[in-house]
């Protein structure tokens, strides 16, 4: 009897030290699925640093530099235009070489037929440094940028070797000026306020044969915008926005003046009037590492879920 009891006080033990050490949970990537119909596709959901970041000795990330399984790339949507066999790219992440592989495994094409910017921040263009001769070399990628992006491309280094090398094609873009991809696929870029030092900052609005998208990865406040952002999520199908930050009690060595974004605090008031249909079109993205909605098991996350919004997952798919 002694032996038994010993046994179970053991298995006890075992099994109680098991449940206090489990990690957190990240939002998982969903598997890669076939994709048949024109869709967009969630490629990254992380802030241009990435997650884990570099330097950060805080619990968000101190576990994850040790678990691969873990890590998580940075913004970045994929559009698949299935009836032309033709995808493109918006944001040229740093992690683009495995998103573009992920995109183009769709029509087995090793390069996007476009790569649509929205601004000069790292984790928003710098990819493009895979186009270049020390990497694939690319030949004439197009791809789409506002006018002092454009500029700021063609004439800093080393940015202007793609362009004088043939490696990418710039293709200027106007605010809000439809370009025609296909029959059945439009986009407009739109001008959003941001901490434009290098270039203007865009979102745009994705239209499909039969659905339409917001994709709106960095804004400063939502009450900048000189458009109310609650009729614009009205128009669409889906809205993919800004979700840096949970609130500013995570920013702790920095002003968070200085990196203005919506809070998602300040979104639950701001979509509040939302019905629950308009909210569950609200698909929020670009994480900070220090956001604590990165863990599905966390108290923010399910409060996301509760108020009735979408926590974008890599690999998500979303039918035009």
């Amino acid at each position: 009897m002694n032996d038994l009891k010993k046994y179970f006080t053991i298995l006890i033990c075992i099994l109680t030290f098991s449940c206090s050490n489990q990690e957190a949970a990240p939002i998982e990537a969903k598997a890669e699925p076939v994709i048949t119909k024109t869709s967009l596709v969630i490629l990254g959901t992380i802030q241009d640093a990435g997650y884990p970041q570099i330097g950060c000795k805080k619990e968000c990330c101190s576990d994850v530099f040790n678990n691969s399984k873990t890590v998580r790339e940075v913004t970045s949507l994929g559009l698949i235009d299935a009836n032309n066999n033709n995808t493109y790219l918006f944001e040229a992440s740093p992690n683009m070489v495995k998103q573009m592989k992920k995109l183009t495994r769709h029509n087995d094409k090793e390069i996007a037929d476009g790569i649509f910017l929205t601004h000069a921040h790292i984790g928003h263009y710098t990819g493009l440094m895979y186009l270049g001769k020390e990497a694939m070399n690319a030949q004439n990628v197009p791809v789409f940028a506002m006018p002092r992006m454009k500029k700021f491309l063609s004439e800093s280094g080393p940015w202007s070797q793609l362009v004088t090398k043939n490696n990418i094609t710039l293709q200027e873009m106007k605010n809000e000026t439809e370009i025609q991809l296909s029959e059945h696929i439009r986009v407009t870029p739109f001008l959003v306020p941001h901490r434009d030092e290098y270039s203007e900052t865009v979102g745009y609005s994705i239209k499909g044969p039969n659905k339409t998208a917001l994709f709106i990865p960095d804004i400063d406040k939502w009450e900048k915008w000189d458009k109310d952002i609650v009729e614009e999520i009205k128009k669409v199908d889906y809205a993919f926005l800004d979700a840096t930050f949970f609130s500013g009690k995570e920013i702790n060595n920095r002003d968070i003046s200085e990196i203005p974004h919506p809070f998602i605090v300040e979104s639950f008031e701001t979509f509040k009037a939302l019905n629950k249909q308009e909210k569950s079109k609200i698909v929020f993205i670009h994480f900070n590492h220090t956001n604590p909605v990165i863990d599905t098991n966390s108290t923010e996350a399910k409060q996301v879920i509760s108020e009735g919004f979408r926590l974008g997952k890599p690999n998500e798919v979303f039918e035009l």
